[in-house]
């Protein structure tokens, strides 16, 4: 290259072509021909050598004393990056001017403390969910997936957080994940926070079940709260994706590796949940952190459990506790999710709904019921088949009261006492 740019110079200091045919035939502009004569002619060979374009001083240069505070920050802070620790260091030690997000990147490279993150798929959900604007509008509950502690222990976290305002309301391990353990610490998280509109969760037990309208036990309690299930599509985890991204933080921060017990591995979650809430910057709150924009439900827990209640006209029913429901000239199956729950019959064209208080879950057919009067001759005990409907009333297919292990009909118990 230097080359080539002394053949250019020695070109133009012969004058026997125009200085624009010269430039023309070294492939350059006429300004970086006439620059490189111009430092040929001031410094001579060496001058067409090429030069380094960093700056002869960088005003926004980290100095000494402010990287290692930096790198105290991110030591406290391990899987922070630059833009939470930018805005910690500022509000820890506002006395300092500290540098912007990127120079913090910077320092952190240097000293080998990045790593690249992964691009995420991300899909939008197929149905439409509840966008929350304010608190307590929709929580979100879920376990995290269980792992087992340096003891071998295994350990599952139950958490529930406000969606709005990323609020972590618990964060505890559970003995076991069916509703006679969840439910406990629902209802201290009630008392302690007063009760949200909507409860966001996935399909499985012990929040929802493949029974009738997809309730268990815990989801039927929620309903006569008043607190409407907000269930994700299967296999749709971003569905619930703040949630979601809080395990993959509460798995950085808490459990890897895990602590040595499970009592101990508690005490880490406190101290997560606690950093979680007050400390921690996040970035969809603007730098905000949790617990500077949460504040409890103004709308209590009540001393006693509502009892549904229906508009004036419904005929009402209690299911049976092994899950049937008698109307009319037979009984059908609803399921043991409501069992001891009183439903509600509307009267419609053709038949009859049925209602669990807002939710539609059957629509039987006045027609079959004729039939089995005729068949049974009276009143009695002849079982037919209702048109079970989703949430939104549509129809979902019918059902039968699952067979016991001798595959009789009867009183045997399902699988799960929240799966009927």
């Amino acid at each position: 290259m230097q080359d080539e740019r002394l053949k250019l110079v020695q070109a133009f200091a012969a004058g026997e072509q125009s200085r624009a045919e010269i430039c023309r035939r070294y492939g350059v502009s006429r300004k970086t021909g006439y620059k490189w004569y111009e430092q040929f002619l001031r410094e001579g060979v060496a001058g067409l050598a090429d030069r380094s374009r960093a700056p002869h001083n960088q005003p926004w240069a980290v100095d000494r004393e402010t990287a290692g505070a930096i790198l105290e920050a991110r030591a406290r802070h391990p899987n922070w990056g630059e833009r939470k620790l930018k805005v910690w260091l500022e509000r820890e030690r506002p006395q300092r001017n500290w540098p912007c997000a990127s120079s913090i990147g910077a320092v952190l490279k240097s000293h080998g403390l990045t790593r690249p993150g992964k691009r995420r798929r991300t899909a939008s959900p197929s149905h439409e969910l509840v966008a929350p604007s304010g608190a307590n509008q929709v929580w979100a509950i879920d376990f995290k997936g269980w792992f087992r502690t340096a003891d071998g222990r295994r350990c599952d976290p139950l958490t529930l957080s406000d969606t709005h305002t990323r609020y972590l309301l618990r964060c505890q391990a559970v003995d076991q994940t069916g509703a006679a353990f969840v439910r406990p610490l629902l209802e201290a998280a009630f008392r302690e926070y007063g009760l949200p509109a909507r409860m966001r969760s996935d399909n499985g037990p012990p929040f929802a079940s493949t029974g009738v309208g997809g309730l268990s036990r815990l989801s039927v309690w929620w309903m006569r709260l008043g607190i409407a299930p907000e269930r994700i599509e299967p296999g749709k985890p971003e569905q619930n994706g703040r949630h979601e991204r809080m395990h993959r933080t509460l798995k950085q921060e808490t459990a890897t590796p895990p602590e040595r017990s499970v009592r101990a591995q508690q005490r880490a979650f406190d101290r997560f949940r606690l950093e979680y809430n007050e400390e921690r910057p996040h970035e969809a709150l603007e730098m905000a952190t949790p617990g500077s924009l949460y504040s409890a439900s103004a709308w209590r827990l009540p001393g006693r459990v509502p009892e549904m209640e229906y508009p004036a006209g419904f005929a009402l029913r209690v299911v049976k506790q092994q899950g049937d429901v008698k109307w009319r000239f037979g009984r059908f199956f609803l399921g043991e999710a409501l069992g001891g729950e009183t439903v509600g019959f509307e009267e419609v064209e053709g038949g009859w709904r049925v209602w669990f208080g807002p939710l539609p879950l059957a629509y039987l057919d006045a027609r079959q019921i004729h039939a089995a009067k005729s068949k049974s001759g009276g009143p009695g005990g002849s079982r037919w088949r209702a048109q079970f409907l989703d949430g939104s009333g549509r129809p979902t297919g019918s059902r039968r009261r699952p067979k016991t292990k001798t595959g009789k009909v009867g009183k045997g118990k399902p699988s799960h006492d929240d799966n009927p």
